[in-house]
């Protein structure tokens, strides 16, 4: 297609052609773009985000893949930046130390650790712990404040390297990372050679089921190859001699699962989670393309009545801001097609404050602009966390402003009604 994207014609988890176009968003720029004010005068272009399944294994997945080196070498997200995730991951340490078993001195390896967050919780439990990561500004951040981060891509080489340096490891893990890989088989080889005999691997993403039902459709993106589901997932680890054992659902990303893995008779018993996830998928019909095009469906109709309600704010002189300076706002920006709506954006991650936005290049204030500014409305792209952005912006509501709401339904709260 280009240097810059291509698109596969095969399936990454299991090398079918049997590929089945079932959602499309509009296209965008790369999500995350956020630009300097010397650049808001270059154009950024748009690629294509089209969801296609394999029908041989079930894998959603997009095949327009942007050359990785681009979308992560100047990578800006941190993990404290999102809310509730930092809480997320103090906990996930906890309980994945009791399950796997894990004593002090174990060996940890977090693959995609970005800040290091989730590795502080098992190394202030002792642990040994390891991070990797493409970003290598953030990577060298992370070594800097306790957390030793090897700022590369994953590969099955680099796992012979750290395996020979530090040894096999008892946990693997992967959390929000493995949906970005686009060479899945070679991918899982890596984390198959970094494992003990006993070692288990851990990995959350987010769930297509829960995409579907939760109608979190904005997380479909450039960086996002994959939606996993449990068919496809066990599968894949079956190929290398891998077991998918256990299964949990986590509030997180609008709905996603956490899997552990290990080799056949690891210390993690098979408690049928995997099994009763495997039939709630098929009585959904998950793997049905009749089931996209009613999700389509939903999605667009809210983006129709997003955009009518913002197209007559506008003809009667209002001001409209956003709140969610996110890849996942860029999304539903370009998809709801409402970017010439909005006159700018705010955030209180402070890596996006003074830049602009991916493409409309709309400037990106601190959330306290709503009350210098006082637009006359708030969409809430970051509609996930709609509740608490409401409940701490009351001010602004007694101020005559109004939110709106646009997923799951489309809502307008305002300080008489909501």
């Amino acid at each position: 297609m280009s240097d810059v994207i291509h698109r596969r014609a095969d399936c990454r988890a299991c090398g079918s052609n049997d590929l089945e176009l079932v959602f499309n968003l509009k296209p965008s720029p790369i999500g995350d773009a956020y630009v300097s004010s010397e650049k808001v005068n270059v154009e950024q272009p748009s690629y294509p985000i089209d969801l296609f399944m394999c029908k041989q294994c079930g894998l959603a997945q997009l095949i327009d893949v942007i050359d990785p080196n681009i979308l992560y070498g100047e990578y800006i997200y941190v993990t404290e930046s999102s809310m509730g995730l930092s809480e997320h991951f103090r906990a996930y340490a906890k309980s994945v130390i009791a399950q796997c078993n894990l004593s002090k001195g174990s060996q940890v390896i977090d693959i995609g650790s970005n800040d290091g967050t989730l590795l502080r919780g098992f190394q202030e439990s002792g642990m040994n712990v390891l991070g990797i990561g493409p970003a290598s500004h953030i990577a060298a951040q992370a070594t800097a404040n306790g957390i030793t981060t090897i700022g590369k891509f994953f590969t099955p080489d680099l796992a012979r390297e750290i395996v020979a340096t530090y040894g096999p490891a008892k946990l693997v893990t992967a959390n929000n990372v493995f949906a970005n890989i686009d060479d899945l088989r070679s991918w899982v080889d890596g984390v198959n050679q970094l494992l003990a005999v006993d070692g288990v691997f851990v990995f959350e993403s987010y769930y297509l089921a829960d995409l579907v039902q939760n109608m979190v459709f904005d997380f479909i993106y450039h960086e996002h190859l994959s939606a996993f589901s449990v068919k496809p997932i066990q599968a894949l680890f079956q190929r290398i001699g891998l077991e998918l054992v256990v299964v949990e659902r986590v509030a997180t990303k609008g709905g996603s699962l956490r899997y552990f893995v290990q080799r056949p008779g690891g210390p993690i018993a098979n408690d049928g989670s995997v099994q009763k996830l495997l039939e709630e998928e098929e009585s959904m019909g998950l793997y049905r393309k009749e089931t996209y095009i009613a999700f389509a469906d939903k999605v667009n109709a809210l983006k129709d009545e997003t955009k009518r309600f913002l197209i007559q704010a506008k003809s009667e002189g209002k001001s409209i801001a956003g709140f969610g300076a996110s890849i996942t706002g860029t999304t539903l920006i370009y998809h709801f097609e409402i970017g010439e709506y909005l006159d700018y954006l705010v955030d209180d991650n402070l890596a996006k404050q003074g830049l602009f936005s991916p493409g409309h290049h709309l400037p990106v204030f601190p959330t306290f602009a709503l009350y210098e500014r006082k637009p006359d409305y708030v969409v809430i792209l970051a509609w996930r966390f709609a509740e608490p952005f409401i409940r701490n912006n009351q001010a602004y509501l007694m101020e005559g402003g109004a939110f709106i709401v646009p997923v799951p339904e489309f809502k307008l709260v305002s300080g008489n009604a909501s």
